[in-house]
């Protein structure tokens, strides 16, 4: 009875204080299990696993719906999930890491690194008869900076948003991987031949000249391969993933935590039913060949895990009271890169909300980091209200709002 008595205590303490001025009213959050019982009452989401928490411990986590429709098993809180694109953020803090220790400077041009990126070209006319292309020298060398924020003209494979490039990107992987995407690899491949491969395809404009979403952190998980001389699995283990306590993060899941993978879900005349696509191999996780580390979208991970991670920029770059990355790299990390002129905000880790977002409503507070992945996992981080929102989904090709829900609720469950 006096041991959870104790607990209930903690828990009171760690949700009632988490900061000087604001706290994380308790009562207020439970509108995050009404959301999201209403959405899988509704086939909106056929389930999630999502968590809050401070710069203290974590508030509140719970499993909502069923992760398996063919065998009707619940999600779990300790579930890991493909996060895709929060890999980027993990990669970003690495960069820093070498950063901080003086082994890189951020604008140094990736060519010192990847000579393949020497001698880059701008696209000016395609032909979609044979994906020939016509292009034309750029004037300005990519820096890493410019990769960590999305700034440096590099395309992304799949997902590239020129058909053109996108074109480019398929005809040129088809000469060394079988499917043909990069993100969800499964194939006797490595991220460095691939990156040495696709540093010929022409970019969509100069570098730093606009924001266009990219495969800049997959060039950056190659660069921190080639600066360290480890791959990127260990780097990460030694550097990152040991120090945060973050022990059910990988790129490929040892055969004891397999069964822990969450199924991706769709829908098929309304039912759900476990997504394919014959671009990929969905269960990367655990099949193939287990040697493509992938630093923009390759890992999967627990709500707790990345929630070890979000918690470093709440702390002065401190994790468990020690040092992890320095202050002033860690107030970096909220300083938005971008010109005034591009409209938003963009770190060198993550997405930032700028003080005219505000307007909006549900975005957080100025600052706030934001970041998401593409089988339906999102984040973000209030540094000054004190508190991390974490929601984790694995769905595709669905019409879903629960994610912008989740996060007007938990923003709206703070008060003074």
């Amino acid at each position: 009875m006096r041991s959870k008595l104790y607990i209930f205590l903690v828990l009171l303490v760690i949700g009632c204080t988490n900061s000087e001025n604001s706290r994380i009213d308790l009562e207020r959050l439970k509108v995050v299990e009404e959301l999201l019982t209403d959405d899988i009452n509704n086939n909106k989401i056929p389930g999630a696993v999502v968590l809050v928490g401070n710069e203290k411990g974590i508030v509140y986590q719970k499993a909502f719906g069923i992760k398996n429709p063919l065998t009707n098993e619940k999600y779990s809180t300790d579930d890991i999930f493909r996060i895709a694109s929060m890999t980027k953020a993990i990669t970003s803090i690495a960069v820093l890491k070498l950063w901080e220790d003086g082994k890189i400077n951020l604008d140094d041009p990736i060519e010192k690194y990847i000579p393949e990126f020497k001698d880059t070209k701008i696209l000016e006319t395609f032909n979609e008869k044979d994906s020939s292309y016509s292009s034309k020298p750029s004037t300005k060398k990519i820096t890493i900076r410019q990769l960590l924020t999305h700034t440096s003209g590099v395309g992304y494979d799949f997902i590239d948003g020129n058909p053109s490039i996108k074109a480019i990107f398929h005809k040129k992987k088809q000469s060394f991987m079988k499917n043909g995407v990069m993100c969800f690899c499964d194939e006797d491949v490595t991220i460095g031949e691939a990156i040495r491969n696709l540093a010929e395809v022409p970019l969509h404009h100069e570098p730093g000249e606009k924001f266009t979403y990219s495969m800049g952190l997959d060039v950056l998980g190659y660069m921190i391969e080639i600066v360290t001389g480890k791959k990127l699995d260990v780097f990460y283990r030694e550097e990152i993933f040991d120090p945060l306590d973050m022990n059910d993060t990988y790129f490929y899941l040892p055969d004891n935590k397999k069964e822990r993978l969450v199924p991706v879900q769709t829908k098929k005349d309304d039912d759900w039913v476990i997504f394919e696509d014959d671009r990929f191999n969905e269960n990367y996780p655990v099949e193939g060949k287990r040697k493509f580390f992938a630093g923009g979208c390759g890992l999967s991970s627990t709500v707790e895990d990345y929630y070890k991670f979000l918690s470093v920029f709440l702390n002065n770059g401190k994790y468990k009271g020690k040092s992890f990355i320095g202050k002033q790299t860690n107030d970096l990390i909220f300083q938005n890169q971008l010109p005034e002129s591009f409209g938003f905000g963009i770190g060198l880790a993550l997405g930032i909300v700028l003080e005219k977002d505000l307007k909006s409503g549900g975005t957080g507070t100025a600052g706030t980091l934001l970041g998401g992945g593409y089988w339906n996992t999102s984040c973000f981080t209030d540094p000054n209200d004190k508190v991390i929102g974490i929601i984790f989904k694995q769905t595709q090709k669905i019409s879903d709002n629960s994610s912008n829900l989740f996060k007007r609720a938990v923003i709206s469950s703070i008060v003074k």
